[in-house]
């Protein structure tokens, strides 16, 4: 089976990515001068989250370690599995990429392939890097090994330097449709169609997240309850209440996600060190544990800023929904099955108030970014989502 053959709505870049593939199966030197063009060292992939940036780079990594532009089973599992030796994968679990993390990785990127014909290395959240840590990568990028490739994954291009963009060959993705992203599931993890259409729905596209609601109930019992406590703000007193029940549902979607990982990670790691289940930790092995824990630590603060980032893009779904309402557009809402209650909301306020709730939205998400308190952030943007029924006004 082709290594491209789970990735969906994206066939423009499909196309180029194995056209490369295709150009660099002879190597280097060896490739011809219109092969040449196709293929570079160096590659950028853009796309808003859930399009796909990271499947499609180790879909194509697959393809240039085996030398086949479709891949192998065996570097396809490998791949998978993040276990290939010619494979290197910088993914923070941080809320920045250091100079240091990448240090290790650079001087690794100057090894000839060990068992495949290029060397690959995918930085998954290159816009997550310092500008010290981008000016670090300039010349790698520039000017790398003949076999080892680069490949960057941001939601932009203007989310890297001008000097990095100046050394890459860019690859923008586009939002799957509904329709891809919910024959995909239906295909590759045997989700019933009718689940499958609604989780792609309500996911906006977002390929993971949408492999999430469609098969994690949890998942979708804290996203219905996050949409029905927004439209039942109707106070001061109630928009501060429901910030403080939005962090703990970000917190549970966090620890839902990193609670499993992180006891395998410290399985593993303890077979690793042959330490034995139950056996206490020598004090000459601490310190390896001790930046595991730290790992996981900073890992925590991040799934717990994009589990509120997630509660933020389902509110504004809903507002956007609202807002249609409101201007009784003809164009498919997200939220279809609260339509009783989000007609509710829309006679309760105009699109004017509709659309200043919605750059509260945006603008708690920047606040959030730039280390303001969660709760102090969510609890701005409720008050602009009160919503009263006309008999509760009136008799304000």
């Amino acid at each position: 089976m082709s290594v491209w053959n789970e990735l969906t709505g994206q066939d423009a870049a499909i196309a180029v990515f194995r056209a490369a593939a295709e150009a660099a199966r002879g190597g280097g030197a060896e490739a011809s001068a219109g092969a040449s063009q196709q293929m570079t060292h160096s590659w950028l992939v853009t796309g808003p989250p859930g399009s796909g940036r990271s499947n499609l780079a180790y879909a194509f990594a697959t393809a240039l370690i085996s030398g086949d532009p479709d891949g192998d089973d065996v570097t396809r599992a490998q791949v998978d599995a993040r276990s290939h030796p010619d494979l290197h994968v910088l993914a923070t679990e941080g809320v920045i990429i250091k100079r240091d993390d990448v240090r290790d990785i650079v001087k690794r990127s100057h090894y000839a392939p060990s068992i495949g014909r290029h060397r690959v290395i995918i930085v998954e959240d290159a816009d997550r890097m310092t500008e010290q840590t981008s000016n670090f990568l300039l010349k790698e990028l520039e000017e790398p090994p003949e076999r080892t490739v680069w490949i960057l994954c941001a939601p932009s291009e203007a989310d890297l330097i001008p000097t990095i963009r100046s050394r890459v060959r860019s690859v923008r993705l586009q939002v799957p449709s509904v329709a891809d992203v919910a024959e995909l599931l239906v295909r590759r993890d045997g989700v019933d169609p009718e689940l499958a259409e609604r989780a792609a729905r309500e996911a906006q596209s977002h390929i993971g997240m949408a492999h999430r609601l469609a098969t994690n109930e949890e998942a979708r019992a804290r996203r219905a309850e996050t949409l029905e406590l927004a439209l039942r703000v109707r106070s001061t007193a109630s928009a501060v209440m429901t910030a403080a029940r939005y962090l703990e549902i970000a917190g549970d979607d966090a620890k839902a996600i990193t609670e499993l990982r992180d006891a395998e990670e410290r399985e593993h790691a303890l077979h690793s060190l042959g330490i034995a289940p139950g056996q206490a930790v020598p004090p000459a092995l601490r310190p390896q544990i001790k930046a595991l824990e730290d790992d996981q630590k900073r890992r925590a603060t991040r799934s717990l800023r994009d589990g509120i980032d997630r509660i933020l893009v389902d509110l504004a779904s809903l507002y956007r929904d609202v807002l249609l309402v409101q201007l009784d557009a003809d164009v498919a809402l997200v939220n279809r099955e609260l339509l009783a209650q989000i007609e509710a909301a829309a006679a309760a306020a105009t699109p004017a108030r509709t659309l200043a709730t919605l750059d509260a939205i945006q603008t708690a998400r920047t606040r959030i970014e730039g280390n303001v308190q969660p709760a102090l952030a969510l609890e701005a943007m409720l008050v602009s989502a009160v919503r009263r029924p006309d008999h509760e006004r009136g008799a304000a």
